[in-house]
């Protein structure tokens, strides 16, 4: 029973505003509609998302599914005000996991958990996912915004994504049985750090007593806006070769840079061996390297170094593939081969 003494309270009181968060889903409704694609079945509201894998054309599919977050790259949309493009890290985080097994990206489920909604800021980084949707070919399918009161300091928020993609069984990768030594691996291009190695990022910058705002040492914008350039996705210039059955394996290069990832797509009898001077890092890498005194195999170890696609081709295939990717706008590079454990 109710105490008529004392002051009534609601869900507003306590700090949650369920009519914010009934904006949100609204404006969020177009963003997810425009990323919609074969296999999608109703829309935004539903207690699940349905997908129909034969109208994705599908026959003998293998369900392959990932999670990730943005890590501290967060931070930097924090002090920076730029909310638009870690959206786009995310779903890539996720999306170019479930391609490194062959699978194309089919849905997309957010969640963005805050202390409180404000200033349109929900809404820009749900604008980015919906992008990185649209770049990958996946549909954002739902997700859930959590408003927290008291778990997040103003103006900052979590981040965590879920993909669920799909691959042919006979088109799984990697196909480890049949690399051999002597494989060629060729590197495609990253757009910087992608989402990996912020830390050290921050720690540099701080370290410089630079700020965010600063004009950038390595571009023609500000260091912010240079280093919150978002990941690329490969899912439409990977996907062509991977049906046509060229590619052996795939490595997506994140934390733990070259020298962790390119391995876990090569089975035990085989090493990948890396040309560090086939290819020039882009200038983001020289000045953390310089500024941090990073050693170089710290870097290699801790960031992409520029290459954030990696495929594993027999020596015949190599021209062709890098022909297509070429005509697909990219500028593949050799950067090793495999070679006897």
């Amino acid at each position: 029973m109710s105490d008529p003494s004392k002051t009534s309270l609601s869900y507003r009181d306590a700090g949650v505003d369920i009519e914010a968060g009934e904006r949100l889903v609204d404006a969020i409704g177009p963003l997810a509609k425009a990323t919609r694609r074969a296999g999608v079945m109703g829309g935004l509201g539903g207690f699940g998302a349905l997908f129909d894998l034969k109208a994705a054309g599908y026959s003998d599919p293998i369900l392959v599914s990932g999670t990730d977050g943005v890590g501290t790259k967060l931070m930097l949309a924090f002090e920076t005000g730029i909310h638009n493009t870690v959206g786009i890290d995310l779903v890539a985080m996720c999306a170019n996991d479930v391609l490194a097994q062959g699978a194309e990206p089919l849905f997309f489920l957010d969640y963005f958990a805050t202390g409180k909604l404000e200033g349109g800021i929900a809404e820009a980084v749900i604008a980015g996912i919906a992008e990185g949707c649209r770049l990958s070919g996946c549909a954002l399918v739902g997700g859930e915004t959590a408003e927290m009161p008291g778990m997040y300091p103003p103006g900052h928020y979590d981040l965590a994504g879920f993909v669920v993609g799909a691959v042919d069984r006979d088109k799984v990768l990697p196909r480890m049985d049949t690399m051999v030594a002597g494989d060629v691996l060729i590197g495609i291009a990253s757009s910087g750090p992608h989402s990996n190695g912020y830390s050290l990022v921050r720690r540099i910058v701080e370290r410089e007593n630079l700020s965010y705002d600063s004009a950038s040492p390595f571009s023609n914008t500000t260091l912010g806006e240079a280093l919150l350039t978002p990941t690329r996705l490969y899912a439409g210039v990977s996907l062509p070769l991977i049906r046509k059955g060229v590619i052996k394996g795939l490595a997506h290069i994140t934390g733990g840079g070259l020298t962790e990832n390119t391995p876990r797509m090569v089975p035990d009898h085989l090493v990948p061996v890396i040309d560090r001077k086939a290819w020039t890092p882009p200038p983001v890498f020289e000045w953390l390297q310089g500024a941090g005194n990073v050693a170089e195999d710290e870097m290699h170890r801790t960031f992409n170094m520029g290459i954030g696609m990696i495929f594993a081709v027999a020596p015949e295939d190599a021209d062709a593939v890098c022909a297509e990717l070429q005509a697909a706008g990219e500028a593949p590079v050799v950067i090793g081969r495999l070679d006897p454990a």
